[in-house]
């Protein structure tokens, strides 16, 4: 334990060294955030439907929780395992007398860690400067938020780090990843809340891992999930052990016949 704690101590300490960048970052969080909230009103004031019993300050906290997760959940990518597979210093991570799996899941936690706080707590404050947010209503919603937050960026790692295992067999996979992010967008939540969908296609985007990761947690924390909590959670859960034992599977395949493309 003392060794994963020590690589997401030090993948926070790298990642807080970006300073421009997460201004940047919390700028665009928050530009976007208001524009989604603006977008969701409007479309709320045009709905002659109940939006699935949606109100307004439920779509406006939507809209900034959601872009506070971008970040921390590697909703966009993080492209950095796939770099080492191209420029062959995978190797380096190969021959660690570590796993090299779980190697990677510590410095994406503390990685994670960093931008939540610094690039996803700012956003939410300066959406609450204008808008009424809907806030967990007691301690035991706090604390099923803060647990299906560290699944969702889990879900997060178990999908990039799939993706990015296909470098071993691909030239280049960023056409992939960029595929990836497509359908993460629109099957998460990004685009429109899942709830909003037609039955049959919020049926789809529930039956994949993006709308756990993003979706979830946002109807957890506004206390409008239509369930038990517990459910919510060994979803996320289940989620982890498949994508885990998915990413598993191709690294074990990768390895046993590695092809550093260029190298």
């Amino acid at each position: 334990m003392r060794l994963w704690f020590e690589v997401a101590r030090r993948s926070f300490r790298r990642w807080s060294t970006y300073r421009l960048a997460t201004v940047a970052g919390v700028i665009t969080n928050t530009v976007f955030g208001y524009l989604r909230a603006y977008i969701l009103i409007a479309v709320a004031a045009a709905s002659t439907n109940d939006l699935a019993g949606w109100d307004q300050t439920d779509l406006v906290t939507f809209a900034f929780i959601t872009q506070a997760l971008l970040a921390g959940t590697g909703a966009f990518g993080e492209p950095e395992l796939a770099e080492r597979v191209r420029s062959g210093d995978v190797v380096v991570d190969l021959y660690r007398p570590a796993d090299m799996q779980l190697w990677w899941l510590a410095a994406w936690w503390g990685r994670a860690t960093y931008s939540l706080l610094a690039r996803g707590l700012p956003p939410v404050l300066l959406g609450a400067v204008a808008f009424d947010l809907a806030l967990p209503p007691d301690a035991a919603s706090w604390v099923a938020f803060a647990i299906s937050l560290v699944l969702a960026s889990t879900i997060g790692f178990g999908i990039r780090f799939c993706s990015n295992l296909t470098a071993f067999w691909l030239v280049d996979n960023r056409g992939l990843d960029q595929l990836v992010t497509l359908v993460l967008t629109f099957f998460g939540g990004l685009l429109l809340p899942v709830v909003l969908f037609p039955s049959w296609l919020e049926a789809i985007a529930w039956a994949l891992p993006f709308a756990a990761m993003i979706q979830l947690p946002a109807e957890i924390f506004m206390g409008v999930y239509d369930g038990p909590i517990i459910g919510a959670l060994a979803l996320q859960l289940a989620w982890v052990v498949i994508l885990f034992g998915l990413g598993r599977l191709m690294l074990t395949t990768a390895t046993r016949r590695v092809v550093i493309q260029g190298g």
